[in-house]
């Protein structure tokens, strides 16, 4: 535990602590059977009591009258490490790349697009971007070879679906499913074999949202269900480097913006109204499990959701 500062905890904390606080105090108010005018004090305690269990130090202030509440920095979990992200442009790249960032990570991302990737950069610090297409071998080759000697943890963020019937698809957009899907992961472990640590991890992106076929769904339920064994394999293969997978369900980011256009605020509204969690999925959400998975040293070879519970509902 570091020297007690007034800095305050990030303002993602605190939005999802004060989100915590809200669910918690409508409970409470239904269990009471009428309002609670006391509610500030309420949210500050139920706050101060979940800073304290994720391992802050939190004290009362007095001073000017104002309520403060001072946390003591801990130590970074990723300092000293160098984490890379190939697709950290945006989504649930860009927001894992965040995080591993705040957690004092040295950060390397790479997408397709250079501008955006180029804004990325900038905005969270990186030590260095690279635009190319991952699918392409001789670029993914050049890209590894300029990165550096070691690094301690790589995630692969997925591509867009491509949905269809499959009768109905030809060959060269099935292999294109299959190479950017599986193949792709397994040329990228072929490559981060040599680069990891031991004891860092090879992340990659599957998904919950296929696991009941239905028509239209393409390759996509194959590749769902290919991935898990993926991963349990290469987790065997290329230990005691750790390999994991996980597997989102609908994910608020840009990509799910274009592919369901004008229907994007219909199917988050839907999505509110059906989740078990009530709310949809948000990048952050992802990014959060992602460097938990970096940070944990016993994981490996499993796959680890995070849908908000769709895949248990009509959603």
């Amino acid at each position: 535990m570091g020297a007690t500062t007034t800095e305050p905890a990030s303002a993602e904390l605190i939005r999802d602590l004060l989100e915590q606080a809200a669910a918690a105090h409508g409970m409470h108010e239904r269990e009471i059977g009428r309002p609670d005018p006391d509610w500030p004090r309420w949210y500050a305690e139920h706050m101060a009591r979940a800073l304290r269990a994720g391992g802050y130090e939190v004290h009362p202030s007095h001073g000017d009258g104002e309520a403060t509440l001072p946390v003591a920095a801990r130590k970074p979990e990723l300092a000293g490490q160098t984490v890379v992200v190939i697709g950290g442009s945006s989504g649930i790249g860009l927001e894992t790349a965040r995080r591993a960032r705040a957690e004092g990570a040295e950060v390397i991302i790479a997408g397709r697009n250079p501008e955006r990737l180029r804004d990325a950069a900038q905005e969270i610090g990186a030590q260095g971007s690279r635009a190319f297409d991952a699918t392409h071998a001789a670029s993914l080759d050049r890209f590894f070879h300029d990165l550096p000697a070691h690094i301690d943890h790589l995630m692969l963020t997925g591509g867009g679906p491509s949905y269809g019937r499959l009768v109905d698809m030809d060959l060269a957009e099935l292999r294109r499913g299959l190479d950017e899907h599986i193949l792709l992961i397994l040329q990228v472990a072929r490559r981060a074999a040599t680069k990891l640590r031991p004891g860092g991890t090879l992340l990659f992106m599957a998904g919950t949202g296929a696991r009941r076929p239905h028509l239209g769904l393409g390759i996509v339920p194959t590749v769902t269900a290919a991935l898990p064994a993926l991963a349990a394999s290469l987790a065997i293969e290329l230990a005691p480097v750790r390999v994991n997978s996980i597997a989102a369900g609908f994910v608020d980011t840009p990509l799910s913006a274009s592919l369901l256009g004008e229907d994007l605020e219909r199917r988050r509204d839907q999505l509110r109204a059906t989740l078990p969690i009530r709310r949809v999925v948000r990048p952050e959400d992802v990014a959060a499990l992602a460097v938990h998975l970096m940070v944990n040293t016993a994981l490996t070879g499993a796959t680890y959701d995070v849908d908000g519970g769709q895949q248990f509902v009509a959603a």
